[in-house]
């Protein structure tokens, strides 16, 4: 537990040591919400447009941009950056766990990331953005993005130590654009193409933006949030697991 912790707060003095890191996390994210609101904020006028419930359209979007402000993985770029470098393969020879070594850079990803999605809801506030479900539902929002920031991490983390490669690593975060497209997005589940919609119901970040938008757009609405917490944990638990395995046949 102490090698956890150790390795948890190197991972945390990291992103301190290198804020200029951090910030594309944010500003891609914020200007992604700008320009989609400055794009269709008028075709979805606040008074006219139902699936809004009275505010804005950045509301609608806002968990979009929460979403992809945790998808960046910074975690697992800082240890693909150790193995190319090998200084991964000092901390190997020391006497910590594996798992130890596996989990502990990844437990300070949903730290960085519940301090990211307040700041962007600090953002949002003055813009007539509010969090409808309440001080429960800043604090639900907040564990479903530092939730959702942990399993990705930990994907693009097994995908460094397999790869052992930078530019794979980096290539595959890409691969929550196509996820995130491929989700009502913009429009409501009900009101996307049958395709889209077939689609974005077999799409597991669909859940997960359903669930945001419920806690941003109504009071607790348990149906609709559960689905999104049961496809994170079931993420983060299948992500850890697979590292752990990883970690323990990695020579």
């Amino acid at each position: 537990m102490n090698a956890l912790k150790v390795l948890g707060g190197r991972g945390l003095r990291e992103a301190l040591r290198t804020p200029d890191a951090l910030l594309p996390t944010l500003f891609i994210p914020l200007f992604f919400l700008v320009v989609n609101v400055g794009q269709a904020a008028r075709i979805f006028p606040t008074d006219t447009t139902p699936f809004l419930k009275g505010q804005s359209y950045a509301a609608f979007q806002l968990p979009a941009t929460i979403l992809l402000a945790a998808s960046f993985g910074t975690a697992a770029l800082y240890l693909v950056e150790e193995i190319e470098n090998g200084y991964f393969d000092k901390i190997r020879a020391t006497p910590v766990s594996r798992t130890s070594i596996a989990l502990g850079r990844l437990i300070s990803e949903p730290i960085k990331i519940a301090v990211m999605t307040v700041f962007i809801l600090l953002v949002a506030f003055p813009f007539g953005v509010t969090v409808t479900s309440g001080v429960v539902g800043v604090l639900l929002l907040v564990m479903l993005a530092a939730g959702w920031a942990t399993g990705y991490a930990a994907f693009l983390q097994f995908v460094a130590l397999k790869t052992r490669s930078a530019a794979a690593t980096n290539s595959a975060g890409l691969v929550f654009f196509p996820l995130l497209f491929l989700t009502p997005n913009f429009v409501p589940r009900n009101l996307l193409t049958d395709q889209m919609e077939v689609a974005a119901t077999f799409n597991p970040v669909t859940y997960v933006m359903e669930s945001m938008r419920s806690l941003i757009l109504e009071p607790l609405n348990w149906p609709v949030i559960a689905p999104g917490f049961i496809v994170v944990a079931v993420f983060v638990g299948v992500m850890l697991g697979i590292n752990v395995r990883v970690m323990s046949s990695y020579d």
